[in-house]
């Protein structure tokens, strides 16, 4: 019965007329040709398998009353220069709960690199070891490892002193990441999905973001300097990442996707957020008043970017019809300010929280509500900014509130010096609740906090 079937198509194929029967092949080739290249091109799935987020001892927590006993006693601040770090923190969104680095507490008031050295290994020791303690992963087993830290750079590095800690093995594939910002940690998964995927045998990679604010400390007067000491705190977070099919069923989230964009050929951008010495020498990081529009800027280029790869397609028809109705009403203002709705994409989004007015800027021109920004508010409160790591505070509050479900979709974002913006798209592979670990245990159920009044002006902000 096949055989005859199979004959009788065969004959009909040969019945047909040739103009008919070459682009019918023609177009069956380029089917089977397209086929095996997205199945030859398929990359191994990658999932975070597990995450930790340090949380410091609670002798190392600042309140507005320690950070000015500390300014007082350090006698370089002038009683204007004070004032203004008073005014700045109280509009900063930050809790008094947040954490300094060990050189504040210690009596002494110079940056030295053995203060610089403590602050790191604290952070970077603990967290790695909580998190393969909670894994089920031993050091030999990791064979990519990504430490990025922006502002401290010591020799041997930090992924050296991370590898002799842990006594990891010698062919294991380290990167140092310095320079990158707040977006460090977005950038180090897809840094560490990457060259997963590049090698031959599958394996786990070990990704580590924290900063470090010893030798940054600014002593000097220039004000856009000054911000910095206000609201950068103590964080650092590690996750476990691997394309080892057989953990799956252990993982979290699978990586769907991940974007990079790189505004920097723009002065601005490029200039917005510098490390620099003062007139004086005093080394720090200026933040300009360009910062929140820089910020504004680069997220709209790249969501231009990702809006197609994520948005589903009634929403993207939805925005091109809105962009249209406006240019033809002659309003191309308001057809430039028109963004997709990105919560059709997502359920749960970690946003960049490096400042109360960066998350305002964010919400501003994403047309997003408290709720959204709830989890990037909450972060900035309770553990100021800590830069690299924010992003996994943030995703730690999620699980914290028990809102992960299998199935949702989950967005990373966050910005960096250069100036940059970098996602991480994210699926949950089970309904995910706090690990015992978790830095907001004991906490969480303080939050949300009553909202902060709005930004009114473009202060400089992280």
């Amino acid at each position: 019965m096949q055989a005859s079937s199979t004959t009788a198509a065969m004959a009909s194929l040969r019945a047909l007329p040739l103009p008919v029967l070459v682009p019918l092949v023609v177009s069956a080739l380029a089917f089977l040709v397209t086929v095996l290249r997205l199945v030859l091109r398929r990359q191994r799935p990658v999932y975070l398998l597990n995450y930790s987020c340090h949380l410091p001892d609670v002798d190392r927590q600042v309140n507005l009353e320690v950070c000015e006993y500390f300014g007082l006693k350090c006698r370089r601040y002038s009683d204007d220069i004070a004032d203004f770090m008073r005014l700045i923190y109280s509009k900063s969104g930050l809790g008094q709960e947040t954490f300094a680095p060990p050189f504040i507490f210690s009596g002494r008031f110079d940056k030295t690199l053995a203060f610089a050295v403590q602050e790191a290994e604290e952070g970077l020791f603990a967290v790695v070891g909580q998190l393969l303690a909670k894994a089920d992963v031993t050091p030999a087993d990791i064979s990519v490892l990504v430490v990025a830290c922006s502002m401290f750079s010591p020799m041997p590095s930090l992924a050296s002193m991370i590898a002799h800690r842990f006594k990891m093995r010698p062919d294991v594939k380290a990167y140092s990441v310095a320079g990158m910002g707040c977006s460090a940690g977005t950038v180090g998964i897809d840094t560490a999905a990457r060259s997963l995927r590049c090698q031959r045998r599958p394996g786990y990679a070990l990704v580590v973001v924290t900063e470090n604010t010893s030798l940054n400390w600014y002593f000097g007067e220039n004000k856009h300097m000054l911000v910095t000491n206000c609201i950068f705190r103590v964080g650092t977070a590690a996750a476990l990442v691997t394309d080892v099919p057989a953990r799956r069923a252990d993982a979290k989230y699978e990586l769907v996707r991940t974007l990079r964009t790189h505004h920097g050929a723009d002065d601005a951008a490029f200039h917005a957020a510098t490390q620099m010495e003062d007139e004086r020498g005093n080394l720090g990081v200026a933040l300009t008043k360009d910062l929140v529009r820089v910020a504004g800027a680069a997220l709209r280029r790249h969501i231009t970017a990702l809006g197609p790869r994520v948005l589903p397609v009634a929403e993207m028809l939805r925005y091109a019809w809105r962009v249209a109705r406006a240019r033809a009403a002659g309003n191309r203002k308001a057809a430039a300010a028109e963004v997709p709705d990105f919560q059709r994409a997502f359920e749960h989004m970690c946003i960049h929280s490096g400042g109360k007015a960066v998350i305002d800027a964010v919400a501003r021109l994403m047309g997003f509500g408290p709720a959204v920004v709830e989890p990037a508010r909450a972060t900035l409160h309770r553990f100021g900014n800590t830069s690299s790591s924010l992003v996994f505070y943030e995703l730690a509050y999620f699980e914290a509130k028990r809102r992960v479900r299998a199935g949702d979709r989950l967005w990373m974002l966050a910005f960096g010096t250069g100036f940059k913006a970098c996602s991480n798209v994210w699926r949950a592979l089970r309904d995910c609740g706090p690990d015992a670990d978790n830095p907001w245990n004991g906490c969480v159920h303080r939050y949300p906090m009553p909202l902060p009044p709005p930004s009114k002006t473009h202060k400089p902000a992280a």
